[in-house]
């Protein structure tokens, strides 16, 4: 059996690098970390003890083709300190998110997209709302 410890990073397809990584440092103020120099591009960036990998990757089939907001499709979640700065950081950034401060799941949810349509899901702790 496989004895899984944690995730160690999630890696998304880009297509335009540079905004890209303007979206995960502008948005979520993640520290971009040292990469190895694959022969490709990409960016890596430190999550708490997680990493979030962009790898650009033109013929990619992952890519979702739109940026309408979709909490079914693939997307991966970052938990977030406060759910209403949240709310008022993307709105400054004019944002396109959607809202769920009473999801089943137990925690407050809000989804954005990424600029390449990837989905994103932020998150709190019950009483962080």
């Amino acid at each position: 059996m496989i004895q899984s410890q944690s995730i160690h990073h999630v890696s998304i397809s880009v297509t335009d690098l540079q905004k890209a990584k303007s979206f995960y440092k502008d948005v979520f103020g993640l520290e971009e970390i040292q990469r190895p120099n694959f022969d490709f591009p990409g960016a890596w960036f430190q999550i708490g003890s997680q990493q979030l990998h962009l790898i650009v990757h033109p013929n990619t089939r992952t890519l979702r083709g739109s940026n309408q907001v979709n909490s079914r499709d693939g997307h991966f979640a970052v938990r977030v300190k406060d759910y209403h700065e949240t709310i008022r950081h993307l709105e400054k950034l004019r944002i396109p998110y959607k809202e769920n401060p009473k999801s089943i799941t137990g925690w407050p949810q809000i989804y954005c997209c990424d600029p390449d349509g990837n989905v994103i899901e932020m998150n709190v702790e019950p009483k962080g709302l």
